[in-house]
């Protein structure tokens, strides 16, 4: 993203390992979740992050600017919950 963060015609999809249940999920979970909140803020170009809906989560986007909306998903066990959506403008999500 670094590399191309200069780049107006480009669109990253930034889909990090879950913080709450990251650990338990994904054998290489620890990522400094704070430096790619300020790596997508410095991008020319748009950019669509999913996340938790984890209160900390919530925090860094606040902090950071970004617009945030909560969407339906299922886990593996076919629950639905809700999942955090994060970009610099997401009013395509209710236009």
């Amino acid at each position: 993203m670094r590399q191309n963060s200069h780049r107006v015609d480009a669109a990253f999809f930034i889909d990090p390992p879950y913080t709450v249940a990251g650990r338990r999920l994904y054998a290489h979970s620890e990522i400094d979740h704070e430096e790619l909140f300020r790596v997508a803020g410095a991008l020319s170009g748009d950019f669509l992050m999913r996340y938790d809906n984890a209160p900390q989560v919530q925090e860094m986007a606040i902090r950071h600017g970004f617009d945030t909306a909560v969407v339906p998903m299922k886990n593996t066990h076919h629950a639905v919950m809700g999942e955090l959506l994060i970009g610099k403008n997401l009013g395509w999500l209710n236009p």
